[in-house]
């Protein structure tokens, strides 16, 4: 990791194009603000000559690159915000896990949870600024050389997505070892969620203290649940996070940025008067409606136990 910048998370330039916050905040905006995730880079020549210098995850672990990657679609194209260079994997590498890159595989833990007592080899207590911290100096560094620009994302993966990967290994179109352990193990995957949650209410946090401007947390994953398992296993947390994060944003006088969860059917089949707790600004979408038709989880019929009989079709 590179030393401590220079630059501090204080006086920044004054912003210039709010478009995107205002969005965000259910505000009338002139036109859709537009703004580009980091793969959307990996068209520009710029991008891949820059991230073929290094390993992926050291390419994390440097400020001044982030920064750079994160700028690269501003150079080029008319955008209203830009999203910190980073992977939503960094999390569980502070706690200890080892993930890496392997090309045309994509991201990899080598040795992946396989018990409950795997848990035990997870780091307990987390020192966010210590195992994150050059996530905030690369936020940092980037709100200053955006000059004011655009604003700046931050970003989070929310717990089940996270605990997903660090079960199956990497990715996978099923989820089912990460399904069963939600069976089989409920109480232990609701500990492994909770030290995710904690985590990450310390690191979003930390990322507004760093500048900045919004939060996404990003729960990729929750398409794989069913409405029962994400009400168990997914939506407590995130409200959690979204509740904590506000009050500790308070406590701390940072600034109430707006935030909200992300993901391929992130949400739950419609309930009366449901939205996502997280949204500022979007529209209620409904989640795995083929289960609200009576089809079961496929994972369902593979467990034993109660647990197993109790999940009913709708």
């Amino acid at each position: 990791m590179e030393g401590n910048s220079p630059l501090r998370p204080q006086d920044f330039p004054a912003l210039k194009n709010d478009t995107f916050l205002r969005a965000a905040r259910g505000e009338e905006t002139e036109y859709t603000p537009v703004w580009c995730m980091r793969q959307a880079g990996r068209y520009l020549p710029e991008f891949r000559e820059t991230r073929a210098a290094q390993d992926f995850f050291a390419t994390c672990r440097s400020p001044k690159m982030c920064c750079e990657l994160t700028l690269q679609p501003l150079r080029r194209f008319p955008l209203d915000a830009a999203i910190i260079f980073s992977d939503i994997l960094v999390v569980p590498q502070a706690l200890g896990m080892e993930v890496v890159m392997v090309p045309g595989k994509g991201p990899t833990f080598p040795e992946p949870l396989k018990e409950v007592e795997d848990l035990l080899k997870l780091r307990q207590k987390v020192d966010v600024l210590e195992e994150l911290g050059y996530v905030f100096q690369a936020i940092t560094l980037t709100r200053h050389s955006l000059e004011g620009k655009v604003p700046l994302i931050g970003f989070s993966g929310a717990p089940w997505t996270l605990m997903s990967y660090m079960i199956e290994g990497g990715g996978s179109n099923t989820m089912a070892k990460a399904k069963r352990w939600l069976y089989r193990h409920p109480e232990a995957s609701q500990r492994l969620l909770q030290l995710l949650r904690d985590i990450i209410v310390e690191y979003l946090v930390g990322q507004v203290a760093a500048g900045a401007q919004a939060l996404q947390l990003f729960e990729s994953h929750a398409g794989h649940l069913g409405p029962e398992q994400f009400r168990e296993f997914a939506l407590p947390h995130i409200r959690d996070i979204a509740k904590r994060v506000k009050n500790k944003l308070q406590a701390e006088a940072l600034p109430l940025v707006p935030m909200r969860a992300d993901g391929s059917s992130c949400y739950p089949p419609r309930e009366p008067g449901s939205l996502c707790p997280v949204c500022t600004q979007g529209e209620d979408r409904g989640a795995g409606e083929e289960d609200a038709r009576g089809v079961r989880d496929p994972a369902l019929h593979r467990q034993p136990g109660p647990r197993a009989v109790s999940r009913h079709e709708p």
